[in-house]
Order: C-alpha cells, then sequence, then structure tokens
C-alpha cells in the first residue's frame, strides 16, 4: 500500500514539473512574440518572428502574427508613397499657380492705371482682394507641404525666453496697428530645452499671427519655467465648436476672412515634430492655447 502510495505521489509530482515547464515555456514563447511584434512595428524590416520553442500552438499564434505583419507592412509601404506622392503633388500644384497669379496681379495693376467708372473700380478691387487672397493660399500650401516633408532639424539647446521675446519683438508692430499691447509673464531664469530654434520661431509667429486675427484688444502669453507657454486672448468671435476646430486644416472662421486656415495646423504639426504637445481651450470668451515641452528624459 505504502509503496503504491509513493509512486502515486512521484507520478503526481512528476505531472507538476512538467506543467510548470510547459507554462514556464508557453510564458517564455508570449514573451517572444510580444517582444518581437513590438520591435518589428518600431523598425521597417522584412524579419519575421521566430520563437525558440517547439510548441504547436505557440508556432501557429507566431505565423498568424507574422501574416497580420506582412498585410501591416504593406498597408504602411503604400502610406508612405501616397502620401509622399500627395505632399509632391501640392508642392508642385502650390508652385506652378505661382506664375499665374503673378500675372493676374501684374494686369490688376496695369487696369490701376486706366480710367474706369466706379462700378468697374469696385469690381477690380474685389478681384484683387481675391488674388491677395489666393497669392497668401498658395505661399502657405507650399510651406506647408515643404515643412511635412522635410526631415525633422537635429534637436539643439534652445532657450524658450530668448525665441519667444524675439518673436514678440518680430510681430509688435502688427499687434500694436489691432490695438494689442502684450502682456508678458517670464521666469528669469533660463527655460532651455532640445528643439529646433527654427521651427520653434515659426510656431510663435503662428500663434502670435492668430491673435491679431481673432483677439479682441489684449494678448497674455506666459511661460512657466517647467517648459508650458500660454497664449491668451478675449476672443468673442469664436465658440466651442470653432475652437476644436482651429487646428484642423484649412479652417477659418468668418471673422478671419484673409486666413488660409494653415497657420495652426502648421503649428501643431511642428510642435509635434519637436516632441511637445500643444492644445486649445475655449471658456468665457477667452482663447487659450497651450504649448508644452518637457525636458528630455523627464
Amino acid at each position: 500500500m505504502m509503496v503504491w502510495l509513493w509512486s502515486f505521489i512521484g507520478i503526481l509530482v512528476l505531472l507538476i514539473l512538467g506543467l510548470l515547464l510547459k507554462i514556464h515555456m508557453l510564458r517564455k514563447a508570449a514573451g517572444e512574440i510580444a517582444e518581437a511584434f513590438a520591435d518589428r512595428l518600431a523598425t521597417d524590416t522584412n524579419t519575421l518572428i521566430d520563437i525558440s520553442g517547439r510548441d504547436r500552438q505557440m508556432r501557429r499564434l507566431a505565423d498568424a502574427v507574422n501574416v497580420q505583419l506582412r498585410r501591416l507592412r504593406e498597408e504602411r509601404h503604400r502610406f508612405c508613397q501616397g502620401d509622399a506622392e500627395l505632399k509632391a503633388a501640392v508642392t508642385n500644384i502650390s508652385h506652378d499657380l505661382r506664375t499665374p497669379l503673378t500675372a493676374i496681379c501684374g494686369y490688376l495693376d496695369l487696369l490701376e492705371k486706366e480710367e474706369k467708372s466706379d462700378g468697374i473700380k469696385r469690381y477690380i478691387d474685389i478681384i484683387r482682394n481675391r488674388s491677395q487672397l489666393m497669392v497668401l493660399l498658395t505661399e502657405e500650401l507650399f510651406r506647408y507641404s515643404v515643412l511635412l516633408s522635410r526631415e525633422s532639424a537635429a534637436a539643439e539647446p534652445v532657450v524658450l525666453n530668448q525665441v519667444l521675446e524675439e518673436s514678440i519683438a518680430a510681430a509688435y508692430t502688427a499687434l500694436t496697428q489691432r490695438g494689442i499691447t502684450p502682456r508678458i509673464r517670464m521666469p528669469q531664469e533660463k527655460v532651455v530645452r532640445m528643439l529646433d530654434g527654427a521651427a520653434l520661431s515659426r510656431v510663435f509667429s503662428n500663434l502670435l499671427q492668430n491673435a491679431v486675427k481673432y483677439s479682441g484688444g489684449d494678448l497674455e502669453i506666459t511661460l512657466e519655467s517647467t517648459g508650458e507657454i500660454v497664449f491668451a486672448n478675449t476672443a468673442p468671435g469664436l465658440d466651442e465648436i470653432q475652437v476644436g476646430r482651429l487646428f484642423d486644416r484649412f479652417f477659418t472662421v468668418e471673422s478671419a476672412r484673409k486666413s488660409t486656415g494653415l497657420g495652426l495646423a502648421i503649428a501643431r504639426s511642428l510642435v509635434e515634430q519637436m516632441g511637445g504637445s500643444i492644445s486649445a481651450e475655449y471658456t468665457e470668451d477667452r482663447l487659450h492655447i497651450w504649448i508644452f515641452f518637457r525636458e528630455r528624459g523627464g
């Protein structure tokens, strides 16, 4: 009886050890699949997932994941190719539009020198305004396509205080012409981040232009030592729905007829390229735009 009991215990122990070993091998295979899957998503490679174990179900799982990886890679390549072609087409179209637009503006200048009735003068003014908007839109389209297709510039130490001050100084005339005297608050210490200085300057410039378009007569600019920048102004011509679309390409509001709808879209693209975040909120007739650049490794 004792021999039979000890034999049963021995078999049970072997079964438990076998199950533990099986579980260990399954967990190892699952970990290998998860790690390899993450690596294949992060890198553009044709290498498929392989596992060290010989479990039939886990290898079947690896094969199924490989099938989806092949499909995902094909879709990614098609998307990248189509995206590149679209950007090239936008660049070429915006470039080709410059010649006829330049000719139209030239002929309008010649018409200005001719005798004309008040009605014709009004029509010419309308045509000129529309032509100038088309020129502006063409230039913005060209810049937008170039910005999106460019490789991100190498990051370098950038003093946010300095770039922001220079951007405000450059826009000061446009702001004061709209009756806006900006209130600025910055820390005494330098706020340094690893960024593309030219791209950051473009972001600030676009946000200041946005304030010129929408502000009700005020502008508050705050830079925190944490790397947060806030642009706040009254904007009675906006509402929450419009603010939710401010970063959409080509979106404009009725109060900004000379806007192309690309300024804030460009700002968002550049901020995200540099690893930052940007958002907008509208409360009590005030528009707040937040930008945040965290410290690397923070």
